[in-house]
């Protein structure tokens, strides 16, 4: 349905508060090829967003998933860049984000969680908690980002569900609380018991699973003469959750204490639209977000938004740069003129777009929760606020500690210009920081970087987007500190460490070959600053 459907389905009575309270706003997270943009293609595919689901990594022949459009994406087969996915269900607005996976990429993951009211966070059945996947679940809870737990993959060998629960409360705290149950182990899945009704869904699998799974319904006693044995065994685990109170409670959920569960596998669409519904029932709302000197804007308050991605490129065809703000508060109308907190300055919404993956259309009016792009927004950053109004400011997105670092030149000098502009582009959408220094010049930068792929990335959309082919040369560093004009004189010259700049916001990042060149050199000079940036993984951001 298309977004000038959905605002028709507005109430004229509801207001922006009603309108907020139709809004669900979530992130898709995990570990590395957990299913994520599977699930996400298999999500649109339940609420009819999308006729037809994908194939993950896109081979001859096969489709790639709307989430994953850049031609990396397709190539490599895992998500290099968020996406956002709005599309109508029932009465609901979703706004789906997908997000990266790999921990190269953990810095997008965490500015979408700055956008997001809810995450899904989705475990393969066979790994449980994965290393990524609980620096996820640690950010989430620093971020009071509540979280339902999708334990994927089910129609494949894994581990027992309440081994799965069990690690989840061990390890991480959450207290999972099952809404459905699987009736025959992983591999040999059968269909899904509702825990609050007692029902049970049986699923058949369409070819490929590019259609949604055919469902069947029944009552407990034709579900035990359907399915047996392995109908007896998950009726006397749900027994078990029963008598230790394991239900869900919306208190504790909110409150990041407890997580929802639910069983089914992504690619053949089983159990998707079941979560599809507990992430109507139970995500929140969008609700008032704090600004930087700490007060609360209402989600009736004027217009207020946040950037928290910016993409240029998206369409080849135009060579565009959108911006993606969270709307926070108020009622977005097309055309209005807002105002950058950042410098003040007025700024014009003409051109502004709902997302499907790469595709877009014209948004004329969006809600708190929603998701827009807004075309051409050269002066916009990742962390920026828009305002109507009442002036608000929210607290800023901090960048990570890079520890990855190499100079890149381009190998054609005829292309230069194509060269600086999309360095330039690179750094203010926050695919890597840029750095410069005196020594090496413009035409020689520093790239810095949470991990290494990011410089693939940066490489493949130098030559494919600007037309730029570059090359790097791997510099011997792994930490950064900021620092400032006494460390610029006092570092001249010290072997294993040397200051570079930050383009985008002028500080002085001080680099260490290591942790042991670090501590020499401190204790060498103990009035140096040296201060610690936000550090360079999920879990450390937490």
């Amino acid at each position: 349905m298309s977004v000038t459907d959905v605002e028709k389905r507005t109430s004229p009575n509801g207001g922006v508060r009603g309108e907020a309270t139709r809004r669900r706003t979530f992130a898709v997270i995990s570990h590395p090829d957990a299913g994520k943009s599977t699930l996400t293609e298999a999500l649109a595919l339940h609420a009819s967003a999308i006729n037809t689901a994908g194939a993950v990594h896109g081979k001859a022949g096969r489709r790639g998933v709307t989430s994953d459009w850049m031609a990396m994406e397709r190539d490599r087969g895992i998500s290099i860049t968020s996406a956002v996915l709005r599309f109508d269900y029932d009465d609901y607005v979703l706004n789906l984000l997908d997000t990266p996976g790999h921990a190269d990429f953990s810095e997008d993951t965490y500015r979408v969680l700055e956008a997001v009211d809810c995450a899904i966070m989705l475990l393969d059945s066979a790994k449980g908690l994965e290393p990524q996947t609980l620096k996820l679940f640690d950010v989430c809870r620093s971020r009071h980002v509540p979280v339902v737990t999708f334990v994927n993959k089910w129609d494949r060998p894994g581990r027992e569900p309440l081994e799965l629960l069990d690690e989840i409360e061990q390890r991480i705290g959450l207290r999972p609380t099952p809404v459905n149950w699987p009736v025959g182990i992983a591999g040999d899945f059968r269909g899904l018991i509702e825990r609050s009704t007692g029902r049970y869904t049986a699923y058949t699998r369409t070819p490929g699973g590019a259609e949604r799974a055919l469902e069947a319904t029944f009552g407990a006693d034709e579900a035990r003469e359907r399915e047996g044995a392995a109908y007896e065994a998950a009726a006397e685990e749900l027994a078990l959750l029963d008598a230790i109170g394991a239900s869900v409670d919306m208190p504790s959920f909110l409150a990041g204490e407890s997580s929802p569960v639910l069983f089914g596998a992504a690619l053949p669409n089983f159990g998707v639209r079941r979560l599809l519904d507990a992430m109507c029932d139970l995500a929140p709302a969008p609700q008032a977000r704090e600004s930087v000197d700490g007060d609360e804007r209402p989600v009736d308050a004027p217009f207020s938004g946040l950037v928290f991605k910016v993409q240029a490129n998206m369409d080849p065809a135009h060579r565009d740069r959108v911006a993606f703000v969270r709307v926070c508060s108020g009622q977005f109308t097309r055309g209005m003129v807002l105002t950058h907190a950042a410098t003040g300055r007025p700024f014009a919404t003409k051109y502004a777009q709902a997302m499907f993956g790469q595709d877009r259309e014209t948004v004329e009016t969006a809600f708190p929760g929603d998701v827009i792009g807004l075309v051409n927004a050269g002066a916009l950053r990742p962390g920026d606020t828009l305002y109507a109004d009442v002036p608000v400011s929210f607290p800023p997105i901090p960048s990570f500690a890079p520890e990855h670092f190499a100079v890149v030149r381009c190998k054609d000098a005829g292309k230069y210009k194509q060269f600086r502009r999309g360095i330039d582009q690179l750094d203010t959408e926050g695919v890597v920081q840029v750095l410069s220094s005196d020594l090496r010049g413009d035409q020689a930068p520093v790239l810095a970087a949470v991990g290494p792929l990011q410089f693939d990335v940066v490489l493949h959309r130098l030559e494919h987007e600007f037309g730029a082919r570059s090359e790097l040369d791997h510099l011997d560093y792994s930490l950064a500190r900021l620092t400032d004009a006494d460390g610029v004189t006092a570092l001249a010259g010290v072997r294993g460490a040397e200051v570079l700049t930050r383009r985008l916001d002028g500080s002085l990042l001080a680099l260490f070959a290591d942790k042991w060149r670090l501590n020499a050199i401190t204790r060498d000079n103990p009035s140096l600053r040296l201060d610690s940036l936000l550090a360079g993984t999920i879990q450390d951001a937490a």
